[in-house]
């Protein structure tokens, strides 16, 4: 189960970014472990104008949360299941059901709202085969409302980054 959940905001933030709010905001994304005055001399300001700089992004909405990222394979959790959901009604409640049953998911790093052929897709992080199975039994097989669910278990990772364009 995440014990951390990151909720984004409904409609984005309406602050204006200057070059130097953009510079504070890559460098946190590549480390957001290094010190206000590293970072101030990263971006070319004094220590106190950076940490105010820094709150003010943190006000805005556009930093959500300092986290650690881990290395699954490390913490048994090398295997990346994504799973794709359709349900059998689309109504408000029945989202609302699924929604609050998905999120109780063990290992269950995300969960969105799609368009197409599926309703949610989700991505979960689990030791293995045996496991993955034994989540599916005993968790998965009995979300509320589900009609089908496609696993889809990923081989290699190629790309994975938190990092967004700036």
């Amino acid at each position: 189960m995440c014990a951390t959940k990151v909720r984004l905001p409904e409609k984005p933030p309406t602050t204006v970014l200057d070059r130097t709010d953009k510079a504070i905001l890559r460098a946190l994304q590549r480390d957001a472990s290094v010190s206000n005055v590293a970072l101030a001399a990263k971006v070319n300001l004094s220590a106190p104008a950076c940490l105010r700089r820094v709150e003010r992004l943190k006000q805005a909405g556009l930093i959500t949360a300092t986290v650690a990222l881990l290395n699954p394979q490390a913490l048994d959790a090398g295997m990346l299941v994504m799973i794709g959901v359709v349900l059998d009604r689309s109504t408000p409640d029945s989202f609302a059901a699924f929604e609050k049953a998905a999120a109780k998911v063990s290992g269950c790093m995300e969960c969105h709202v799609i368009t197409g052929e599926f309703d949610y897709f989700m991505l979960l992080r689990t030791r293995d085969n045996d496991s993955f199975n034994r989540l599916h039994a005993e968790q998965l097989l009995h979300l509320p409302g589900v009609r089908q669910i496609r696993s889809f278990i990923g081989l290699r990772q190629v790309l994975s980054t938190t990092q967004l364009p700036l």
